[in-house]
């Protein structure tokens, strides 16, 4: 009897493998790494497809600016324009008629305009034609040539906005960019979330199904000990609700695996046909992380410091535009040749000067303090969002303060839950052992049973923190700390895809 109880224990105490087969439903049991699904999720997420169409934004937004700033040929014109109605005429004693119009015309204009960043003006070279010809009695025709035209806009005491364009867009795009490494580093993270969960739930289910046939054996073997009368009545009954807890386990365990697995697939964007079998990592990266260090990439790199600048640009911008709007004064002066004729070829010939210089002036005399009212307020929207800087700032830093410090000690937390789930399970080995010869009660097996089950469940959520945090430190510094490289990516190349 001793031997069958002896052999009981050692087939109880067997782990229970989850073999790579398929299912009946024609399933495939897939192995995948972590390093394989954070591959998938870069490429098939949906999360990750957000993060490339706002990329995209960004960029076309920033294309749309740099264009601003080159030469743009334009052409406009009206072909034909035919008019037959009647207009007002005034007499030279003061008197009205209607004057009938009947005329066929054509025009058009091609012009290049570069827009003057410094100054804010606009500079256009251009060349126009004119056609009018009457259809009524006499059927004259004219052609009014500008060969060449130089025009110039210029605002004198407006704000310049392509020069505060040209502070403010490229800290924008650079904000965008670094967004995308960090919506990248968060695609990451939050696949790391959904791999620790599959994988501690597989785990879970592995332990509630040795728990189940190692309580099933227990009793098995109990029920011959209660005959020898080795055990009393009631811790046979326990045996058994734990042998009847174990099969509940195993249901509940069974439930979650399929949720977490249905969801990591989702994420990834894999079929449901793939059976994800998560495969424990085997080892982390081993570094050294430093404060200072870690701030400082974080202040040079994250889109937190280009964010900062750019919201710090926005509100003098803000400003600038509201004393801009005190007064206005526009210049605009054109200068050029014009010649007109009968004939097209001859409207080209013995040109004449034509010249525009206008100024226009806005001054509000009395507003009742409306325009010194705004400039106001936008100066107080500016003390506003520098003082919300500040304090985001010292958040940020003490942020980063708390993740390093949590990084760090996760370390030495990994190692001991490593330890504890070693001994844990060596310990309920024993304890097994030492209940089948009667020295302990089955609370005492219980209890072990339990610390086994939650020392096994904190390694693995140890070493999923140790694995969030550390790429929460590459999203916030945008730095491969395992390369020691920086996190960069060609963007030109990416838009295009």
């Amino acid at each position: 009897m001793m031997r069958y109880l002896a052999l009981s224990v050692c087939f109880s105490l067997l782990p229970l493998a989850v073999c790579a087969q398929s299912g009946g439903n024609g399933e495939k049991e897939r192995d995948i790494t972590l390093q394989e699904a954070i591959a998938l999720a870069r490429v098939q997420s949906v999360d990750a497809a957000v993060a490339l169409n706002e990329l995209k934004t960004a960029y076309w937004e920033y294309r749309t600016f740099r264009a601003n700033l080159l030469p743009e040929m334009n052409f406009t014109g009206t072909l034909p324009s035919y008019n037959k109605s009647y207009s007002s005429y005034q007499n030279s004693d003061g008197s009205y008629s209607f004057v009938r119009n009947n005329t066929l015309g054509a025009s058009g204009k091609i012009s290049i305009d570069q827009n003057i960043w410094f100054t804010g003006g606009k500079l256009s070279l251009m060349s126009s034609l004119d056609f009018v010809k009457q259809l009524d009695a006499g059927r004259s025709r004219q052609f009014m040539s500008v060969p060449v035209g130089l025009e110039l806009t210029q605002p004198i005491f407006g704000v310049n906005t392509l020069k505060w364009d040209r502070r403010i867009e490229p800290v924008r795009y650079a904000e965008a960019k670094a967004a995308f490494i960090e919506a990248t580093e968060e695609v990451t993270m939050t696949t790391i979330t959904y791999f620790f969960d599959l994988l501690l739930a597989k785990e879970t289910l592995a332990t509630a199904r040795q728990n189940k046939e190692n309580a099933d054996r227990l009793y098995e073997v109990a029920i011959a000990k209660r005959k020898m009368g080795q055990i009393s009545e009631n811790d046979l009954l326990q045996l058994k609700l734990n042998a009847l807890q174990g099969k509940a386990d195993v249901t509940q365990a069974e439930s979650n695996l399929n949720a977490m697995m249905f969801r990591l697939r989702s994420f990834l964007g894999v079929s449901e046909q793939d059976n994800l079998n998560p495969v424990l990592p085997a080892t982390v990266p081993d570094v050294d992380i430093r404060y200072d260090d870690v701030l400082s990439k974080a202040l040079e790199r994250n889109s937190f410091a280009q964010n900062v600048r750019r919201r710090q640009l926005e509100a003098d911008y803000e400003v600038a535009t509201a004393k801009g709007n005190l007064r206005s004064i526009d210049l605009f002066a054109s200068i050029g040749y014009t010649g007109q004729d009968r004939n097209f070829s001859s409207s080209y010939r013995n040109l004449l000067d034509n010249q525009i210089v206008e100024v226009g002036v806005t001054i509000p005399l009395l507003d009742w303090g409306k325009r010194r009212g705004k400039v106001k307020v936008a100066e107080s929207n500016r003390e506003v969002v520098l003082s919300t800087l500040r304090q985001e700032q010292m958040e940020f830093n003490q942020n980063i303060f708390l993740l390093v410090e949590n990084f760090n000690n996760q370390a030495q937390q990994l190692m001991i839950a490593a330890e504890a789930d070693q001994i844990a399970e060596k310990r309920y080995r024993t304890s097994v052992e030492t209940f089948m010869i009667g020295k302990i009660s089955t609370l005492d097996l219980n209890d072990a049973q339990n610390s086994k089950d939650e020392a096994r469940q904190r390694h693995i959520s140890e070493l999923y923190s140790y694995w969030y945090y550390f790429y929460q430190l590459r999203s916030l510094t945008l730095w491969d700390y395992e390369n020691n490289a920086e996190l960069e990516a060609d963007f030109e190349d990416i838009v295009r895809r």
